[in-house]
């Protein structure tokens, strides 16, 4: 039968959705120009983990959940379930963890960048900025050879490992479980983490997103680096109708607040807004995808984009306890640092996996 999401048209109305759902899920509780964030959602779940004790970022947030479940139910009904891995697991680990050390020196995801424009924040062109510089860069290595290695088929069951541990995080929100006396599961009292939309319409806001970008191949990197590499304007048009239609729906919800400054979970640094995302676009670029597509990927049975994910939230927490992640106030003591390191790390594994694949 064929993907009416896989068209022009398809891939149009999956960015429509996107845009409308997350101006939605913001109208009905989530943070100011988060109505979506895949790095901001996954520190949360990492705080409610308890990897680290950023007490304003903690919350097992649903839409993570449901976009991983989301896919793995498209992919089984669509006959595209087929685990596999074994593509340089270790060093995706790292790139997650550089991307999302990244994105939290900007304070969002792709999606976030572009919610935050649609919102009236300024600030986020210079993370646009940054991401496609990034993927720029990462383009150089893949016109040069650059490859992480195959990937091979794995057991069926090692697929079912990230769409049953969203599962259970998924239980663990509902039944708000504690494992011990002042341990997590931690759920913020005030701050971002506090704030969320109703559980129900954030699982099914997932749940029908993963679905859909599980067919459509939705991703904002990949529409980037389609441009740039083959000037093919395909995802790019599912990344413009997502903007389009968060703007015209945070007109319409009242949430458009033009501007640069006092913009919600964001600062003006505009040199490490540009160079963080500059890091998390090139860190996804070298990975193969942008944060929701590898949440996507790990749900039709791709490990090692269950790996990258892994890493993102284990670096999530690392981020808040060696103080990386910026606030409002600005850039983190340490934040400048570990985007350095990350760039250094990533031009490495582009030289060297360009020559090996030579």
């Amino acid at each position: 039968m064929k993907n009416l999401f896989s068209s022009r048209t398809g891939i149009i109305i999956v960015g429509t959705i996107i845009g409308i759902g997350a101006a939605l899920l913001q109208y009905l509780g989530n943070p100011g120009n988060m109505g979506i964030c895949v790095a901001c959602f996954e520190r949360d779940i990492a705080g409610a983990l308890g990897l680290h004790r950023a007490a304003v970022v903690q919350y097992l947030r649903p839409e993570i959940m449901g976009f991983v479940l989301g896919a793995f139910v498209a992919a089984l009904f669509a006959g595209e379930y087929k685990p596999r891995g074994g593509s340089s697991p270790l060093i995706r680990f790292f790139l997650g963890m550089f991307a999302m050390i990244g994105a939290l020196v900007f304070l969002g995801c792709p999606w976030r960048a572009l919610l935050r424009l649609a919102g009236g924040d300024g600030n986020a062109i210079l993370g646009i900025l940054g991401l496609i510089a990034g993927i720029f860069i990462g383009i150089q290595f893949l016109k040069r050879g650059f490859s992480l290695g195959r990937s091979y088929a794995q057991a069926k069951a090692s697929g079912w490992i990230m769409p049953g541990l969203m599962f259970g995080l998924f239980l663990l929100l509902i039944f708000r479980v504690s494992f011990a006396e002042g341990g997590p599961i931690f759920f913020s009292a005030e701050g971002p983490g506090s704030k969320y939309a109703p559980i129900a319409v954030s699982i099914v806001a997932g749940l029908i997103i993963g679905a859909l970008a599980q067919r459509s191949r939705f991703c904002t990197m990949g529409a980037f680096r389609d441009v740039m590499l083959t000037k093919d304007f395909h995802l790019i048009s599912g990344v413009a109708a997502l903007l389009v239609f968060a703007f015209a729906a945070n007109i319409i919800f009242g949430q458009f607040n033009p501007g640069f400054e006092g913009q919600p979970i964001a600062h003006t640094n505009h040199v490490w807004n540009f160079l963080g995302m500059m890091l998390a676009g090139l860190a996804f670029a070298l990975a193969g995808g942008c944060p929701g597509r590898q949440l996507f990927l790990s749900g039709e049975g791709d490990v090692d984009a269950g790996v990258f994910v892994i890493g993102m939230i284990v670096g999530a927490g690392i981020s808040h306890n060696l103080a990386m992640a910026s606030s409002p106030k600005g850039v983190a003591a340490f934040g400048s640092i570990a985007v350095v390191i990350g760039l250094v790390f990533c031009l490495i594994i582009g030289f060297t996996m360009m020559q090996r694949a030579k």
